[in-house]
C-alpha cells in the first residue's frame, strides 16, 4: 500500500504556465512536429480572428460611406428643388412685376442652404469612412507579428 501512496503523492504536479497544482501525472516535453502542429493551429486562429476584425472595420466604414452617400444624395435633391424654386421665382419675376418672386428667390436661398449644410455633413462622412482600409486590423497584424517576433528572440 505503500507503493500506492507514493505512486500518488508523484501524480501531484505543478503547471510550470498557470503554477498550479494538479493530480496529474508530469508530461513529457513536446515533441518538435507538436510544436509545430501547435503553432499552425495558433497561427490560424489568429489569422481567422484578424479576418473578422477586419471585417467588422469593413462594416463599420461601409456604414458610414453608406450615411454619407445617402445624406450627399439628399442634398442633390434639395439643392435640385432649389434650383426650380429660383427658375419659379425667374419665371414669376419676367411673367409680372410683383413681390411673388421675391418669395420664391427667398424660399429658393432657404432650400439651398439647407443642400449645402447636408453637402458638407456628408462629405465629413465620407472621409471618416475612407480610405477604405481596415485600419485597425493592419495595426493588430502589425502589433502580434512584433510580439512573436520579440518572443522567438528570446
Amino acid at each position: 500500500m505503500s507503493h500506492v501512496a507514493d505512486t500518488r503523492a508523484a501524480d501531484r504536479v505543478t503547471d510550470r504556465v498557470t503554477g498550479r497544482v494538479t493530480d496529474r501525472t508530469p508530461e513529457r516535453e513536446p515533441s518538435t512536429a507538436e510544436l509545430v502542429h501547435r503553432l499552425s493551429e495558433q497561427v490560424s486562429r489568429l489569422a481567422r480572428d484578424e479576418i473578422r476584425l477586419a471585417v467588422a472595420e469593413m462594416r463599420t466604414k461601409g456604414k458610414r460611406v453608406g450615411t454619407g452617400a445617402g445624406l450627399l444624395g439628399g442634398a442633390g435633391v434639395l439643392a435640385w428643388f432649389g434650383v426650380m424654386a429660383v427658375l419659379a421665382g425667374l419665371v414669376l419675376l419676367l411673367a409680372t412685376v410683383m413681390p411673388a418672386w421675391l418669395a420664391a428667390f427667398v424660399v429658393a436661398a432657404a432650400v439651398l442652404v439647407v443642400a449645402g449644410v447636408l453637402a458638407l455633413i456628408g462629405r465629413k462622412q465620407l472621409e471618416r469612412g475612407t480610405p477604405p482600409v481596415p485600419e485597425e486590423a493592419i495595426a493588430g497584424v502589425k502589433q502580434d507579428i512584433a510580439t512573436v517576433s520579440e518572443r522567438a528572440h528570446r
